[in-house]
């Protein structure tokens, strides 16, 4: 039934402002729509992806993660946002070690950071 359905994700911030900043400005997202009333914004993504961020008392309390964004170098994609002042989780748990930033996970790499209200992102591809 969902099968062929858009998918997207919804994070919740504790300011829009601050959030819209973080991911159009560090992030490079494109936001296309802010709603009257201030509490939410979306963002643009490939194809016909859509991020959604609204405001919410329970911005951060989430320890899992909340988006991702699959992209074709995985490295480029970290070097490059680091240039732009992002920073990215690292992590020693068995089975799995970032190195710079970034893990491998079978043929797959993947690299963790998160938004201002300490929201788990992801940035996962070759």
């Amino acid at each position: 039934m969902l099968g062929d359905a858009r998918i997207g994700a919804n994070v919740p911030v504790s300011s829009l402002d601050e959030a819209i900043a973080f991911y159009e400005g560090k992030l490079g997202l494109r936001l296309f729509e802010r709603g009257e009333d201030q509490h939410y914004a979306r963002f643009a993504g490939a194809g016909e992806t859509k991020l959604g961020i609204y405001e919410s008392k329970t911005a951060g309390q989430a320890r899992h993660t909340l988006a991702s964004f699959v992209v074709d170098d995985v490295r480029a994609t970290v070097d490059a946002l680091k240039e732009r002042g992002v920073l990215f989780e690292e992590y020693d748990v068995p089975g799995m070690k970032t190195e710079d930033g970034v893990a491998a996970v079978g043929d797959t790499r993947v690299a963790w950071l998160k938004d201002p209200d300490g929201n788990i992102l992801e940035i996962a591809g070759a």
